[in-house]
């Protein structure tokens, strides 16, 4: 299935892989829902520059852990957009906790990273799965972490959120077949705003990488397109992390 023509909503689409994936969607001809929580002016500029390359976006406000911000949201896209086809998964929260620190795991923690990462994911799936349902041929991205494969990251709570977000993928994609695939990508260290602050352990781990290359999100954007188009495939859980995990 070809992207172009269709409509797809971008969770948190103003930055980063979100961002690259926008424009990667309008490149191929989607038409693109550009949804943000915060950073409203990037997802602006994010609709602007698909714009000025003769696409269709626009910028979406919505918290995808509050499942009526969700409803609003999808409702207001496909209002103005007729349908929802595709849709992309991929806003996401951490806090930065060293591993061994239980203490600072807490309540607090647990709940902020899967409201958004996991239960924010699940709500933008059912919101969307009327209108693909409908069309019989509606994909779904879901953004993974090799955090969520080895235990490893940026904290304890958002390593196994994201491996409830490979879980999460698998059952959705029993659940939604045979009309809609939901397919999950699992990108490893990834050059964006993640690292700010701490670019010199980016550089740092790039020459022990197989590829020697730390990803780029334009790198992410364009297997998720991928994904989003292959029609045979559904409940994967795919890596892009220049061999970081092997």
């Amino acid at each position: 299935m070809k992207v172009q023509d269709k409509v797809a909503l971008v969770t948190g689409g103003g930055t980063g892989i979100g961002r690259a994936t926008c424009l990667a969607l309008a490149e191929r001809g989607a038409l693109v829902a550009v949804n943000y929580s915060r950073s409203q002016a990037e997802a602006e500029e994010t609709v602007q520059w698909i714009e000025r390359q003769g696409g269709r976006a626009i910028a979406i406000q919505g918290d995808v852990s509050r499942d009526s911000d969700v409803k609003g949201m999808v409702e207001e896209i496909a209002q103005q957009f007729g349908t929802i086809d595709l849709l992309v998964n991929n806003a996401s929260v951490t806090r930065h906790i060293p591993l061994g620190d239980l203490e600072e795991a807490t309540e607090e923690v647990w709940d902020e990273l899967f409201d958004v990462n996991v239960k924010g994911m699940f709500y933008c799936a059912r919101a969307v799965a009327p209108y693909m349902k409908k069309s019989k041929q509606g994909a779904i991205v879901n953004l993974g972490s090799i955090a969520g494969q080895t235990g490893l990251g940026s904290s304890l709570p958002y390593a196994v959120s994201k491996a409830a977000v490979h879980g999460l993928t698998k059952s959705l994609a029993r659940a939604l077949s045979p009309d809609i695939r939901v397919n999950c990508v699992v990108p490893g260290a990834v050059a964006t705003r993640w690292w700010a602050g701490r670019e010199e352990q980016m550089h740092r781990l790039a020459p022990q990488l197989l590829l020697q290359r730390i990803a780029a999100p334009e790198d992410i954007a364009s297997l998720i397109c991928t994904a989003l188009e292959q029609e045979a495939m559904t409940g994967q859980i795919i890596t892009v992390d220049s061999g970081q995990t092997l």
